[in-house]
């Protein structure tokens, strides 16, 4: 029997530089009832990597974390960006404390917005491996410039 995974990326306005940044697919379990490694692919550009994490999640009872790689290339930017990442990890818990107090949330996405349990991630086909890789080529050479 197949399932039904999910596929959680940022939503972007038309003209983030976000963009054109090389992406990558963090695939994982969606239940508690498995344990293993997350396996990491890319870099892609993103609308392959929005395809091809489309394609392996949509029978399968799996996670895919569709995100941008970020380029950051000294020790301040780094440093800067885990304490981005803690202090939105603490606005996380407390926002959670606070829904607690409110009783069961089971039924929500971590951003809050309710899951649509009919809402099903649709396999859109896969870019072919010729175009992936092109697409690795333009994201080296963006990146070497």
């Amino acid at each position: 029997m197949t399932g039904m995974g999910a596929l959680v990326t940022l939503e972007l306005p038309e003209d983030s530089p976000a963009l054109d940044l090389p992406w990558i697919v963090t695939f994982g379990p969606l239940g508690d009832d498995e344990e293993w490694e997350p396996v990491v692919c890319g870099p892609y550009e993103r609308p392959h990597a929005l395809a091809l994490a489309e394609s392996v999640v949509a029978d399968e009872d799996l996670m895919a974390v569709v995100e941008p790689l970020l380029p950051h290339v000294t020790v301040e930017e780094i440093q800067g960006e885990i304490a981005a990442s803690r202090m939105a990890a603490e606005d996380d818990r407390a926002t959670a404390d606070d829904a607690a107090d409110f009783g069961d949330y089971d039924e929500f996405a971590l951003d809050g917005a309710a899951v649509d349990p009919e809402q099903m991630v649709e396999a859109s086909p896969p870019p072919a491996p010729d175009d992936v890789r092109a697409g690795m080529s333009r994201i080296a050479a963006r990146l070497a410039g």
